[in-house]
């Protein structure tokens, strides 16, 4: 593939080289480094003149520090007279950050838009947005792909009944998460209400739906420290469903959640490769991985080609 660079951050370098094997090229050469007094250092290894330039960088671990470093990367390129500077965010910082809720509460997301354009970013590509009007918030292209066929493909594989399934949200916003992917597997969906006290702290649940001797699938965009996920699976659990398996986008996992996923009854936490994972299925054997880099890595080979990217909406790449 001519005049294409894939450059990767510091936030998962196992994400771009599997990219980077996809394409078929080797990662473009960059050194993410700290001065003393913590400040960011990036130095673009090799020409960029004229290039069609991607910068994968996910928005985990040190989020701030992996943000400021994408940042910097995309300007550094930006006036090294790159052609265009498309930022690959598997997992999009601040995402949930995307409304006034309260009074004097900062739209976050907003700022991290504008943060990502100033810096001379000319595409945006992410995987399941928290809230996808977040796209709204540039006034460049973003192309907020989907983890659904790969999901939808890991259903099918591992879980044997599948047909007795109910596919579950763990709250009203990802209703139509749900939907969707109970109507391409033709099986019933159910809904979980909840009302929060204060943020990552629920105060009761109800159940909508029911689940009575099937298998329970709970599909979300992202757990955090996993207290709703484990409550979820103790509601279905009370209203008598057969197992529980856990499906999520992104696996941010701080806190107190891998002993609470240990602890708890879920056969099985699935996540995708947006976020780094070595560490946490050492852990506990419950975390199981969906490869996601097949994904953005045909993403922006067909942006790069100047491809329409819609396919990948409902198909898995071989």
């Amino acid at each position: 593939m001519p005049n294409i660079k894939v450059f990767g951050g510091s936030s998962h370098p196992d994400l771009v080289q599997k990219i980077c094997d996809r394409l078929g090229i080797a990662p473009a050469k960059v050194v993410t480094k700290k001065f003393s007094n913590q400040e960011t250092c990036v130095e673009i290894g090799e020409s960029v003149r004229g290039e069609d330039v991607f910068i994968v960088q996910s928005g985990c671990g040190e989020v701030n520090d992996n943000l400021m470093e994408l940042l910097i990367m995309i300007n550094a390129c930006k006036i090294a007279s790159a052609s265009r500077v498309t930022a690959v965010i598997p997992c999009f910082p601040y995402a949930r950050q995307d409304k006034k809720d309260k009074s004097r509460a900062p739209i976050s997301a907003k700022l991290v838009a504008n943060m990502l354009s100033a810096a001379g970013a000319d595409h945006i590509m992410t995987l399941d947005l928290h809230a996808s009007q977040i796209q709204g918030f540039f006034d460049i292209p973003v192309d907020n792909l989907y983890a659904e066929p790969a999901v939808l493909k890991w259903i099918k594989e591992n879980i044997t009944e599948w047909r007795n399934c109910v596919i579950v949200s763990p709250d009203a916003g990802g209703a139509k998460r749900v939907t969707s992917i109970a109507d391409r597997l033709n099986v019933e969906f159910a809904l979980i209400h909840k009302e929060r006290k204060k943020a990552n702290e629920v105060a009761s649940m109800v159940l909508v739906g029911d689940v009575q001797d099937k298998i329970a699938i709970l599909v979300d965009d992202m757990a955090d420290t996993c207290g709703t996920l484990c409550h979820a699976a103790e509601k279905l659990f009370e209203a008598e469903a057969a197992k529980v398996y856990a499906i999520l986008t992104h696996g941010i996992f701080s806190g107190p959640a891998v002993s609470r996923i240990q602890n708890s009854a879920i056969e099985a936490v699935v996540v995708t490769t947006t976020i780094p994972q070595d560490e946490k299925m050492k852990q506990t054997s419950k975390i199981q991985c969906i490869d996601i880099s097949m994904i953005l890595g045909e993403a922006i080979r067909r942006t790069h080609n100047g491809e329409s990217v819609s396919y990948l909406f409902s198909h898995v790449p071989m």
